[in-house]
């Protein structure tokens, strides 16, 4: 195992003891909020500990069996010393894997719910059904996990799809499952409007913003908002929004808008609008900090903001292509009627690969 690592572990060990002495402080007993953050790292913090000291012991017992091995006449002792030496690197090389990976850094919003929102892009009337086949693909996955789905606010076009979509997606690991879906998405295909066959390009952007906890949220100043109400769109029938229930709300210094109008009550669509404003606003500063952090390294999978083209829909050859990780499935039938799993695990797992490579080099 690299030094650097070892040295990592051995900290960690020393913080353990010391997170054990601090949680035996009855002051900190007292503080049930600074008492929980503590524990829940004393947790965590000892889940790795506990790997590195078995990690340690089978090492003693893998230099402790090579040395027999090397030494013994008795061929059935030499055998057992054999089986011990497998054994001993087989589990030697699970255990690095696994204390590699748990050094890797934790983003508390993977556990979050999230806020999916697609926008047409360039190509017209395509671009909107294109959304709306990306929104359908995205509801299939959601109800694939048992999540729970409510779209916020939608602008329907006129042939049909999407200019705009914004759903609140509730479940466990949400955001930490989406959240490398955000950036631009490219549609190749024959249109049902063409009438020659001619296959055309176009794209829809997508964001998926991580929902803040309430305790963390932005605090927003009232004079820096202006919240319009309007009356809702629909389909007509006995329960027409015949109110200006609908709120939009939007943040002046910035020019972010959020709306909602899936409710009767407007209170309620200014309470889910404030919060869809609060993830945007948390998503820029977000977005700000990492393009910071990666001035001098661009990230395999991509920092979560709206880049172009993350991923290419080729639908005469069935083929998905994801840029980043230069991944290709010939199953685009599949990943459109909401089977993202291979899609979403490879992406997860080149972010994994690029996180030890930094690990190991030692790159912040």
């Amino acid at each position: 195992m690299n030094p650097t690592l070892r040295e990592q572990f051995e900290r960690l060990t020393l913080r353990l003891a010391e997170l054990d002495q601090i949680l035996a402080d009855a002051q900190v007993v007292a503080d049930l909020g600074r008492w929980r953050r503590l524990a829940r790292e004393q947790s965590e913090v000892q889940e790795v500990v506990e790997r590195w000291r078995r990690y340690r012991q089978r090492e003693s017992d893998l230099a402790a069996a090579r040395e027999m091995q090397a030494g013994e006449s008795d061929a059935e002792m030499a055998a057992l010393a054999a089986e011990e030496v497998a054994a001993a690197e087989a589990e030697l090389t699970q255990l690095d894997a696994e204390l590699q990976t748990a050094l890797l850094p934790k983003d508390p919003d993977d556990a979050r719910n999230a806020f999916l929102e697609i926008r047409a892009g360039t190509g017209g009337d395509e671009s909107a059904l294109f959304a709306g086949d990306l929104a359908r693909m995205y509801l299939r996955y959601c109800e694939r996990q048992g999540w729970r789905t409510e779209v916020l606010s939608d602008s329907p076009a006129e042939l049909g799809g999407y200019k705009e979509l914004v759903v609140r997606i509730e479940g466990a690991g949400v955001y930490g499952q989406l959240r490398f879906e955000s950036g631009g998405h490219r549609v190749q295909r024959v249109p049902a409007t063409e009438s020659q066959g001619r296959i055309h390009t176009s794209t829809c952007t997508v964001a998926v913003l991580a929902e803040p906890d309430a305790t963390e949220a932005i605090t927003l100043d009232p004079s820096e908002l202006r919240i319009d109400t309007f009356r809702a769109s629909g389909a007509g029938g006995q329960h027409i929004n015949k109110t200006d229930s609908a709120i939009r709300i939007t943040h002046l210094p910035t020019g972010l808008v959020a709306e909602c109008q899936d409710d009767r009550s407007q209170h309620r669509n200014k309470a889910k609008a404030m919060a869809v404003l609060q993830a945007r606003l948390r998503e820029r500063e977000r977005s700000e900090r990492t393009a910071r952090e990666a001035a001098t390294r661009k990230s395999l999978v991509g920092s979560g903001e709206r880049s172009d083209r993350i991923r290419t829909y080729n639908f005469p050859q069935g083929r998905l292509t994801d840029h980043r990780i230069n991944l290709t499935l010939y199953k685009l039938a599949q990943v459109m009627d909401g089977d993202l799993g291979d899609v979403v695990a490879a992406l997860h797992a080149a972010r994994v690969a690029e996180q030890l490579a930094q690990l190991e080099s030692g790159t912040p």
